[in-house]
C-alpha cells in the first residue's frame, strides 16, 4: 500500500476523493492556493481508471460547444499547461492538427468548423487546399481533399502531467492516501467523516472527482445525484515507431453528432497511435481490446495513410471515458453538504484538468472559504521520458539500461520507487519510466524489472493487466 504525505489525523479543508487527472489537478490547485487537502484514491496508484488510456492530445477547445462549461475549462486548462509545463517539466510536442475532408460531404462541412473555431477564441485556425495540405503531409492517400488546420493542438505525456500536478500538491504541503475507496461518509453539518480500509478521514468539504464511479458516489452519500455515467470504451492500436516519419500532424476526422471520431496522431514516445473507437458498455471495470476491432483501426489508417499498410502494431490498450447522457460536465456545487460534484469529465478531461480545478476553486471561494496560499510555493521538476527530449540514458551514470526497447535505465526505475510518489504497482512504474512498453511489450525486462520492484510496490497477477 502506498501513502504520501505526513499522516491523515484532524480536520482537512478538502477531500479530494479520484485520482485521476482531474482529481490529481484539484489536489494542485487547492494545495497551491493553501487549502489543507487530501486525495483519496481506491486504487494502489494514480491514474488507475479513466486517465490512464486515452489520446494524449492538448486540445484548444476549437470545436467544442460554444457556451460550454466544457469549451470555457479547455480554454483554461490548455492555457495553463502551456503556462507551468517548463517550470513542471512537461513534454510539449507541438504538431499542430489537420481536420481533412476526404468526401465532397465533409468538405461542405469545413466553413461551419472553422466559424466554431473562430466564435471559441481559437483565432489561428484556418482552411487550406489540398495542395498546402499535401505539402505538410506528403503521404496522405490521394482522397485527401482539402482540410482545417488547428496549429495549437499539440500531444503531450498523458501520465507525466498528472503525476506532476500531484506531485506539486504534495510538495505543497497536501496528502495523499491509496488502497482508500470512500465506503462510507456522514455529514454532521459542518464537517464530512469519510470511512476507508485505510482509516476515517474529516474533512470540511469533499470534492468528487470519483471519474466512472462519481454518479454512484454522489446517489450513495448525498441521496441523489443529476447525472448518469455511461461508459464509453475507446480502443487504440499502436504503430512502430518506423511509422511516425509518415505524419506530422495529428490527423483529425470530419465529427459527427456522436463522436470526434478516429484520430490518428504521434505519441510523445516516438510512435504513431490510430483511435478511439466509442462504444458504448454497461461495465465500468474493463475496457477489453479485440483484435477485429483493432484490425479496423489498423485498415483504416492504412486508408488514410498507405504507407502505414504492413507496419508493425507493437500494442493496443482500450480506456473507458466517463460520459454521461449531459454533452457538457457536470460540475455543481451543493453548499447546504459542504460538497461540489465534478462528473461527467468526457475525453477532453486531460486538456480541461487545470481549468476544471480553477473552476471548482472559484465555486469553492463562493461558499466563503478563505485561505492563505505559500508564499514561496516549490515547482519538482518530473523526469523527462519524452522521445524527443534528452533522456537518462543520454546522460553521465545511468549505470544500467533495463528496457533495451524504450531505454529505460535502472536509475530512471529506482527513481520511480522512492521519492514523495513512488509507483503503487507496476501499471504505475511502466507510465512513470515506459519500461516494459516498447516492442517486446516486457518480453525481455519484465523478469528484471519485477526483481528490481520486489517488495516495493503490487504485483498483478498477469503482467498483461498493467497498463
Amino acid at each position: 500500500m502506498n501513502a504520501a504525505g505526513t499522516g491523515m489525523d484532524g480536520l482537512f479543508d478538502v477531500a479530494v476523493v479520484g485520482g485521476g487527472v482531474v482529481g490529481c489537478a484539484m489536489a494542485r490547485r487547492f494545495a497551491l492556493e493553501g487549502a489543507r487537502t487530501i486525495l483519496l484514491e481506491r486504487s494502489t496508484d494514480i491514474l488507475a481508471g479513466p486517465s490512464k488510456a486515452n489520446s494524449a492530445l492538448l486540445h484548444t477547445g476549437f470545436d467544442a460547444t460554444p457556451g460550454t462549461l466544457e469549451l470555457a475549462c479547455v480554454r483554461a486548462g490548455y492555457a495553463e499547461y502551456l503556462e507551468i509545463r517548463e517550470r513542471l517539466n512537461l513534454p510539449l510536442l507541438e504538431t499542430g492538427a489537420v481536420l481533412v475532408a476526404w468526401t465532397e460531404e465533409e468538405a461542405a462541412k469545413l466553413d461551419g468548423i472553422l466559424a466554431q473555431a473562430h466564435a471559441n477564441g481559437v483565432t489561428d485556425v484556418r482552411r487550406i487546399g489540398r495542395d498546402e495540405l499535401i505539402a505538410r503531409e506528403p503521404h496522405l492517400a490521394t482522397a485527401a481533399r482539402e482540410a482545417i488546420l488547428v496549429p495549437g493542438e499539440h500531444v503531450i505525456d498523458p501520465w507525466s502531467a498528472p503525476l506532476g500536478y500531484l506531485h506539486q500538491a504534495l510538495e505543497n504541503g497536501a496528502q495523499a492516501l491509496f488502497s482508500a475507496p470512500v465506503e462510507r461518509g456522514e455529514f454532521d453539518g459542518s464537517r464530512w467523516r469519510l470511512d476507508t480500509p485505510r482509516g476515517s478521514v474529516s474533512a470540511a468539504l469533499v470534492i468528487n472527482c470519483a471519474g466512472l464511479w462519481g454518479d454512484h458516489l454522489d446517489q450513495s452519500l448525498l441521496g441523489g445525484t443529476d447525472f448518469t455515467i455511461r461508459p464509453r470504451k475507446g480502443q487504440f492500436a499502436v504503430f512502430d515507431k518506423a511509422a511516425a516519419p509518415y505524419l506530422r500532424s495529428i490527423l483529425l476526422p470530419v465529427p459527427t453528432e456522436r463522436t470526434k471520431g478516429v484520430v490518428l496522431a504521434r505519441t510523445i514516445f516516438g510512435n504513431l497511435l490510430v483511435g478511439p473507437t466509442a462504444e458504448e458498455q454497461i461495465d465500468r471495470e474493463h475496457p477489453s481490446t479485440d483484435g477485429p476491432t483493432l484490425a479496423r483501426l489498423v485498415e483504416h489508417a492504412a486508408r488514410l495513410v498507405p504507407m502505414l499498410a504492413g507496419m508493425p502494431v507493437t500494442a493496443a490498450y482500450a480506456g473507458l471515458r466517463p460520459a454521461s447522457e449531459h454533452k457538457d460536465y457536470r460540475i455543481r456545487a451543493h453548499a447546504e453538504r459542504r460538497w461540489i460534484t465534478v462528473g461527467g469529465i468526457r475525453s477532453t478531461g486531460l486538456t480541461g484538468a487545470l481549468g476544471i480545478a480553477r473552476h471548482v476553486w472559484s465555486l469553492y471561494e463562493g461558499l466563503g472559504s478563505r485561505h492563505t496560499a505559500p508564499a514561496a510555493p516549490v515547482w519538482p521538476r518530473m523526469p523527462n521520458i519524452a522521445e524527443h527530449l534528452s533522456r537518462d540514458f543520454q546522460q553521465p551514470g545511468y549505470g544500467e539500461i533495463v528496457c533495451h526497447c524504450e531505454l529505460v535505465t535502472r536509475r530512471e526505475i529506482e527513481a520511480a520507487l522512492t521519492g514523495p510518489l513512488p509507483a503503487g504497482d507496476l501499471g504505475g512504474l511502466k507510465r512513470r519510466t515506459r519500461a516494459m512498453m516498447g516492442r517486446c511489450q516486457g518480453f525481455y525486462c519484465s523478469a528484471h524489472v519485477c526483481a528490481i520492484a520486489k517488495g516495493r510496490i503490487a504485483m498483478p497477477d498477469k503482467l498483461g493487466e498493467t497498463l
